[in-house]
């Protein structure tokens, strides 16, 4: 009675060891197809990169050639509008150790023109030396009426 139970052990092994062959085969077939599209797919990679590089490269300075001169005249238009929007644009503060009698004073202009600093309309060279208040200063109102403004300039 033993012997149908080796012989059903050796076929069971024999099966084991044909489904182990037969999946090893597989892997080794997938394996050996997944390289294969490596390559193929590497070589494609290449032969786009020569072939495409050169162009997109052409294209790309083509594309520089014609926005270089549009960027040049958008700057160059910045650039003046600026400059001719500074004095409407361009708001200076006093530089306390030179007119701290002038902070916060709406009149302060600060601005120098050849070598010549225009402190304000009232006083263009500033207020004298030694003196601590201005008696044409008015704050700056910061968008509240004009009445608002004269009450808030009171201590100044």
């Amino acid at each position: 009675m033993e012997g149908w139970q080796q012989d059903w052990v050796k076929m069971l092994e024999t099966v084991a060891d044909e489904i182990e062959r037969f999946f090893e085969g597989v892997a080794k077939d997938l394996n050996e197809a997944a390289d294969a599209w490596v390559n193929f797919s590497e070589e494609v990679a290449e032969q786009m990169e020569r072939t495409i590089a050169p162009a997109i490269d052409q294209m790309d300075d083509q594309i520089d050639a014609w926005i270089e001169p549009i960027l040049l005249a958008f700057t160059s238009f910045e650039a003046a509008v600026g400059e001719a929007a500074a004095p409407v644009t361009h708001t200076v503060e006093p530089i306390l150790n030179q007119h701290p009698v002038c902070v916060g004073c709406r009149h302060y202009h600060g601005q120098s023109y050849n070598g010549n600093m225009l402190v304000c309309a009232m006083h263009p060279y500033g207020v004298e030396e030694g003196v601590d208040s201005c008696p044409d200063k008015e704050a700056f109102s910061w968008g509240l009426p004009r009445t608002h403004a004269a009450d808030v300039d009171e201590n100044c």
